[in-house]
Parts: C-alpha cells; sequence; structure tokens
C-alpha cells in the first residue's frame, strides 16, 4: 500500500469513526433531554427588595405587613416537638414547669435561653428564621396556655 492509500484509508476511517459519533450523539439525545428535564430546577429564589422578583414581591410584603407569626403558630411549628412531650428536659407545654422556671430566673433569663440556646435546646430552638419578638411570643404562648 503506498503512502497516498494509506492516508485514504486514514481519512475514510476518521471520517467513518465520526459519523458514528455523531449517530451515537444524536440516538443519545432523547436521553440528555429526559435527564435535563429531571435536574431543572424546579423553582427560584427572590430575595426581598429584587425588583425582577414578579409576584414574589408582593408574597413577601403581604407576609410582613401581618407583623409575623403568632406565638402559637411558632410553637406549632417549632417548639412542641421537644416542649409538647418534655423530651431532653425541656419544660412541657400545659404544665407548670415553664412558670416554675419564669418564677426562679425571670423571663430574660428564659428569652436568652430560647435565643441562645441551653442545655440540649439548640439557639432559638429549631425556628432558626423567627426573629427575637416571635421566640418572645412564643415564650409567652406557652406561658398562657
Amino acid at each position: 500500500m503506498n503512502k497516498f492509500a494509506a492516508k485514504a484509508a486514514s481519512a475514510l476511517c476518521a471520517f467513518g469513526l465520526g459519523m458514528a459519533l455523531t449517530v451515537s450523539v444524536q440516538a443519545a439525545t432523547p436521553a440528555e433531554e429526559q435527564i435535563i428535564e429531571r435536574i431543572k430546577p424546579v423553582g427560584s429564589v427572590c430575595v426581598e427588595g429584587d425588583e425582577n422578583c414578579g409576584g414574589a414581591a408582593a408574597v413577601a410584603a403581604a407576609g410582613s405587613s401581618a407583623g409575623g407569626r403568632s406565638g402559637e403558630d411558632v410553637y406549632k411549628a417549632s417548639c412542641s416537638a421537644c416542649h409538647g412531650t418534655g423530651v431532653l428536659g425541656a419544660p412541657k407545654f400545659g404544665t407548670n414547669e415553664l412558670q416554675l422556671r419564669l418564677d426562679e430566673k425571670g423571663m430574660e433569663t428564659l428569652l436568652t435561653h430560647a435565643l441562645n440556646g441551653f442545655n440540649a435546646m439548640p439557639p432559638r430552638g429549631t425556628c432558626s428564621s423567627c426573629s427575637d419578638e416571635e421566640i418572645q411570643a412564643s415564650i409567652d404562648y406557652m406561658l398562657g396556655n
């Protein structure tokens, strides 16, 4: 085989390999589309004050005008898992345990413990998004019930 024939055969093989890869890539396209569909984002994050969020800004404004979550809402969502059962020494809701601690330590100490954590209780309980006022409202709710 001369050099020209060898180069022609090599070019033909490269062309054939290129075509085979193109066909296999094109055949994989539906699978790739399915993968892209499965892993595409299901939502987006909207930061308060961002003008490009569309209707999300209205939701944030509506939520903030209500003055935050009530003490009962915070308790039910974030406190009841421990304080509802008294797990790990948590003052049990519906008993006088929290009132006894209030009498012993004072409200400022109870609030400090709730905000910063105490013993097995993590800071802010399980409500890292709660404001100081919402934490205070949840303590007031627990004391009043």
